[in-house]
């Protein structure tokens, strides 16, 4: 098999070829037909993410090793599995779920492999989706996606399950009665835009500095998008809202959008972060309770999530988010592309290429 692995952070990638495994017992082996390119990719090759005033939490810390194939966002066929396996059909597609615990603790059993304290994500803590196969390890990791393309499906496995569990956060009378705010209109911005509609939400106004990316986000179904760097934009955003803003989704996670998020907000109003650009913020603690708020982070989401997602997904045909196809050869490219802000929607690797 062929992988573009990191093999030190911050370097190119490097191709890398060995025997294709076999699967034993729980284990699937899937032919990668769909690898998605995430802003979480980023933070791992750099080795780091940014906490502000200059400190980093490093990766290797976390218990990453190298060298690493990274990919979390994956979609294919299964080609061959273990004699244990039950429920999985060679020959079929699948997304796979790609944030497995070690399932032994009480947060794995109770489904929350996400959580896990001692996670063994696939593309961080073992190999991942930058190449042409994966073994991923018991099938209850795969969703089954019918006649939905790979290109199409691998983006849930973490951009959409990600803002689906974002949004689960919010009270469904919320979501329903209140206009959303989303910050950054980049492939979380984008997916979360439908799954909003999808999940019930009156509508939705986003805020992007980039303005290349507006047209993207209209098309989505925003009802308006504001740049942050233009006066005035908080009274312009509330306005749009309805006078008072009730929720919002940072999918950047700056120090700059948490605090315009934060300050935003109106009595009783939340905060739902998912974005890792990274910063830190000082929130006076008087105004938490004086004000109500609600300022909460969330990780991914679990496997039953993953499941419902793609169920909602199949049942309102959700339109997907714009996506670049590129061959796995090109996964530095796309990582480059991302780290520019060059990347509207989401890139794909794939066998095939454009």
């Amino acid at each position: 098999m062929i992988s573009y692995d990191v093999i030190e952070c911050g370097q190119p990638l490097v191709k890398s070829e060995r025997a294709t495994p076999r699967p034993v017992g729980d284990q699937v082996l899937v032919r990668i037909e769909a690898a998605g390119v995430c802003h979480s990719d980023l933070h791992i090759w750099h080795g780091s993410y940014d906490l502000g005033h200059g400190k980093k939490l490093s990766m290797a810390d976390r218990g990453l090793k190298l060298p690493l194939t990274m990919g979390h966002e994956i979609a294919g066929e299964v080609i061959a599995v273990g004699d244990a396996v039950q429920g999985v059909t060679v020959g079929k597609r699948y997304v796979v779920f790609p944030w497995h615990g070690c399932g032994e603790c009480s947060v794995c059993k109770r489904g929350d492999e996400n959580l896990c304290l001692a996670g063994k994500s696939m593309g961080v803590f073992q190999p991942g989706g930058y190449a042409d196969h994966v073994l991923v390890s018991h099938a209850r990791y795969l969703v089954d996606i019918g006649d939905m393309p790979p290109v199409h499906a691998a983006p849930y496995a973490c951009s959409g399950l990600t803002t689906y569990s974002a949004l689960k956060k919010i009270p469904p009378q919320v979501l329903r009665d209140e206009k959303l705010v989303l910050i950054g209109a980049g492939g979380l911005g984008l997916m979360a835009i439908g799954l909003a509609k999808a999940m019930g939400s009156t509508g939705v106004i986003v805020i992007e500095p980039d303005e290349t990316k507006h047209a993207a986000a209209m098309q989505a179904g925003a009802l308006a998008v504001f740049n942050p760097r233009q006066d005035g934009y908080m009274a312009q955003v509330r306005q749009a809202a309805g006078g008072a803003v009730w929720a919002i989704i940072d999918c950047v996670g700056s120090s700059q959008t948490v605090q315009a998020g934060i300050d935003m907000l109106t009595k009783g109003g939340q905060l739902v972060q998912i974005g890792l650009f990274g910063g830190h913020i000082d929130l006076p603690t008087p105004s938490m309770a004086l004000r109500a708020i609600t300022y909460q982070g969330t990780y991914v989401g679990n496997l039953r999530e993953l499941q419902e997602l793609m169920r909602l997904v199949k049942d309102k045909q959700l339109r997907p988010v714009p996506t670049t196809c590129l061959h796995f050869s090109k996964a530095f490219t796309a990582l480059l592309a991302l780290e520019e802000g060059k990347a509207v929607g989401r890139q794909i690797l794939t066998p095939e290429g454009a």
